[in-house]
């Protein structure tokens, strides 16, 4: 009876512990880590002429994230694909329950083979988006194209870029106006400068959409309404935009950028190729020149940097939100009136964290065990020693 009391013992004690670290691991670890964000609040606000005694509530408050790259069929290993799929949908569904943004942002590479799956990969791919990153209809999703998306420049054409604008039903270049607020979307991967139909297509309504907003400048500014020149052209809250794209603008390596997201410092100092690291510098220069914006964000390099051109201009790339290509995903809080903003970083729970709770439950559990067997066999020796006393004084 002691033995066998003692195996429960054991046994609830070892379902314990797996059980507690899984849980953990697997739950629990993103309440306490996300819980420590929060909506920064406009009065600590930059990017426009003062503060404007917007309060929270009547502004904007936007999740911006960035390269989620789930995995496709070809190079995306099961595993992987379960670990890292799992961490992005427990981190979004958090996120979402404990933060309710009005709208979230995701700043393209949302697949990791758009580029070149079949049809049957590219559902497929849909299906497991759509489960991962479901909201409420009181959240706003806004998806943007990036290269893995519909393959770099040499690789895109019309099916791709179709196929992915049905799917979020919505056009790639385009703007997107909350609460008085633009923000612009910007197809980058279709400024490569070349006059491929998709670029000059992409550039016609970005064209569009610059005059659309300085005639929507001008004509507030006037208060004379239409402008000379601005005929039929429509009219958006009178307010530089917050400019949304994959690749970032050029600059010349994140030799700049620090902080714990920052690239490794063995990569800072590589240069970035134009069109393929970062847009060109005559693409660049047309995007700040069209549009004055505000505040540019962006993504592409999984790493995080704050870069500021033109001397007026803030550029912020956001991290991968994937443990694929970080060990310390993030993403932006975003608090947004029609003249000011203000932004926060919010780190999601590091995989080597998660590693060590389960090497250090492992260790637990091999320790038990191990002083289990020593603790039976001491015992069964001391009833041997028993036995024999016995025996021998009979």
């Amino acid at each position: 009876m002691p033995r066998f009391s003692v195996k429960w013992v054991v046994a609830v004690v070892l379902i314990g512990v797996v059980g507690g670290a899984f849980f953990f691991c697997e739950y629990l670890i993103y309440f306490p880590t996300i819980l420590k964000c929060a909506w920064p609040k406009i009065s600590h606000a930059r990017g426009g002429e003062g503060i404007d005694g917007h309060s929270v509530d009547s502004a904007v408050r936007a999740m911006v994230l960035s390269d989620t790259h789930l995995l496709g069929a070809v190079g995306g290993h099961w595993f992987d694909k379960l670990r890292r799929e799992w961490q992005m949908e427990r981190a979004f569904q958090t996120a979402l329950w404990l933060l309710r943004p009005e709208i979230v942002f995701i700043l393209g590479d949302i697949f990791d083979e758009g580029k070149w799956s079949s049809q049957k990969h590219w559902e497929d791919d849909v299906r497991r988006f759509h489960r991962m990153f479901r909201h409420s209809t009181d959240t706003e999703l806004v998806v943007l194209v990036g290269n893995h998306d519909i393959g770099f420049h040499y690789e895109m054409d019309w099916f791709k870029l179709q196929r992915f604008e049905k799917v979020f039903n919505a056009s790639s270049t385009r703007i997107v106006t909350k609460k008085g607020v633009n923000f612009l979307l910007v197809n980058s991967v279709a400024l490569h400068g070349d006059g491929c139909p998709i670029c000059q297509s992409v550039e016609k309504e970005l064209i569009k959409l610059s005059r659309d907003l300085n005639c929507s400048l001008q004509s507030a500014q006037s208060g004379s309404g239409v402008m000379d020149g601005c005929e039929g052209s429509q009219l958006y809250p009178p307010t530089p935009p917050i400019m949304l794209q994959h690749y970032p603008l050029f600059r010349v390596s994140d030799a700049g950028c620090t902080g714990q997201d920052a690239a490794p410092p063995e990569e800072r100092h590589l240069l970035f190729r134009e069109k393929y690291d970062v847009l060109s510098k005559e693409a660049s220069q047309r995007l700040l020149q069209w549009f004055k914006p505000r505040l540019i964000l962006s993504g592409h390099t999984h790493s995080g940097c704050e870069v500021l051109h033109d001397n007026k201009y803030p550029e912020i790339s956001v991290p991968s939100f994937s443990w694929r290509n970080r060990n310390n995903p993030s993403f932006i809080l975003a608090t947004v009136s029609p003249s000011s903003y203000t932004l926060s970083k919010c780190f999601l729970p590091e995989e080597s964290t998660v590693i060590s709770v389960y090497c250090s439950a492992g260790a637990c559990l091999l320790l038990l065990f191990l002083a289990h067997c020593l603790w039976m066999k001491g015992l069964l020796q001391c009833l041997s020693l028993c036995l024999l006393g016995k025996h021998k004084s009979l």
